[in-house]
């Protein structure tokens, strides 16, 4: 018999979960373990046990690893998985950790981007994964840092207020600054969650609840074609991997 594959998710909070990309990975075989950042010991567990490493969203800045020191360890696994060639998702704050890993930045936005918007894909995001979300559709935003890129990654999309909204890496690793994981079915538990954070950015969570109502089932199944795409695109655990991204086109 076969054995599972096996898919780690690193959470920060309790709401930013897998969402949609939970069902997918499970109709693919794969056994999800997720792994709570705060309490959990990860420096007790081997990441490159793992066939594939999502590290999802959370509230914190990807270089405060003095404040939470658990981050220390989430770029210590990035780092680990990209020298064995091993896939990682990271978002959000796991695209911010999986950026700095790999020698990159993050810095502080002027003004924080929340909430239904679309992107624009660059040459490589139109001939990558990104390529199957539908024309002109809005994505889930819910950060205050913008990301400084190695020199080794790919930028695939943007925003007017945000230049680094993905970007691949070999090893191989795609990083989304923007929620394609998030349930917009479940939206108000991110306004719920985030109330202290709209408030204070003076933003009405009953906007953010409808527009995200409006994109969520066109959404899910664009986000479903992009995950299956990228996922489609990575190489066996037993073959040879290849020094490239796997979310561009060759």
């Amino acid at each position: 018999m076969t054995a599972a594959k096996t898919a780690w998710a690193v959470r920060h909070v309790s709401f930013e979960d897998l969402g949609v990309l939970d069902p997918l990975l499970q109709a693919r075989g794969y056994r999800i373990r997720y792994l709570e950042a705060a309490h959990d010991d990860l420096s007790a567990l081997d990441p490159t046990q793992a066939d594939l490493l999502v590290v999802l969203g959370g509230p914190m800045g990807a270089t405060d690893v003095d404040l939470h020191p658990f981050l220390r360890t989430e770029l210590d696994w990035l780092r680990r998985r990209r020298q064995a060639l091993l896939p990682s998702l990271g978002i959000c704050l796991g695209a911010q950790l999986m950026a700095v890993a790999a020698g990159g930045d993050v810095r502080a936005m002027p003004r924080r981007e929340i909430g239904m918007g679309p992107l624009t894909l660059t040459e490589a995001g139109r001939k990558s994964c990104l390529a199957a979300l539908p024309a002109g559709a809005a994505v889930l935003h819910w950060h205050g840092d913008a990301i400084v890129l190695p020199d080794e990654a790919f930028p695939l999309a943007s925003t007017a207020a945000c230049a680094v909204q993905a970007f691949a890496l070999p090893g191989p690793s795609l990083g989304l600054q923007f929620h394609l994981e998030a349930d917009l079915r479940r939206i108000d538990a991110w306004t719920h969650g985030h109330a202290a954070e709209l408030r204070a950015a003076a933003l009405d969570p009953s906007r953010i609840e409808a527009e995200a109502a409006l994109q969520a089932n066109t959404l899910a199944a664009g986000a479903a074609r992009v995950f299956e795409a990228w996922l489609d695109a990575l190489p066996a655990r037993d073959a040879m991997p290849q020094r490239g991204a796997a979310c561009i086109a060759s």
